[in-house]
């Protein structure tokens, strides 16, 4: 089951703002039109690109169709790369000024946040495709608006403001999101009906 030019792509999500910021990037190029669903899904455990593989195989078996998958990381260096794919949980439990917080006995505040897209064509036994993207960074005590994760406390390196505090404009052509999505768009531009 390949995605011809134009045609529906389920993206799993439940996060209005993740669906807008998604949709604000990819713009009218992208050849495909998403359309978000949200569907329950295991919290595997695992790496990144693990997480994202089994999530986007469970997504194409409940959705019987191409599905797209995010999979979100935030890894503090001085923590070997934790929370990364656990970043949902800690956040839930500590808020940003926790994440902060779990720093302070670290020189080093350094962070990746690191974004992955996986799409499979709709049969979960397919090669699931990865499209990667990561900003570097620093956690810094939370600034800005609380409305999308951990944005007040991520500042991208290069830059004065944190994510929260950044214009979405300014954002968007910067962020791990941006470039897991360029590099997902830039792949179905070029491959067309081969997807």
């Amino acid at each position: 089951m390949a995605a011809a030019a134009g045609r529906s792509i389920v993206f799993v999500t439940g996060n209005a703002k993740k669906l807008e910021e998604v949709v604000q990037i990819l713009g009218d190029k992208f050849p495909c039109k998403l359309v978000a669903k949200k569907i329950d899904l295991p919290e595997y455990q695992g790496e990144p690109d693990e997480i994202s593989i089994q999530k986007c195989r469970e997504a194409a078996k409940q959705i019987q169709g191409p599905v797209i998958v995010e999979d979100t990381c935030l890894c503090f260096n001085a923590l070997g790369g934790l929370p990364g794919p656990y970043i949902k949980w800690f956040l839930e439990k500590i808020k940003p000024e926790g994440l902060h917080r779990m720093l302070e006995g670290f020189e080093d505040k350094s962070a990746i946040a690191l974004c992955t897209f996986a799409y499979c064509n709709g049969n979960p036994d397919d090669t699931v495709l990865l499209f990667r993207g990561k900003t570097l960074g620093q956690i810094v005590l939370p600034r800005g608006p609380r409305d999308f994760g951990w944005d007040p406390c991520f500042q991208p390196d290069g830059f004065q403001q944190t994510y929260a505090e950044l214009p979405k404009e300014v954002k968007n052509t910067i962020s791990h999101r941006y470039r897991a999505l360029k590099e997902m768009s830039d792949y179905f531009i070029q491959n067309g009906t081969k997807v």
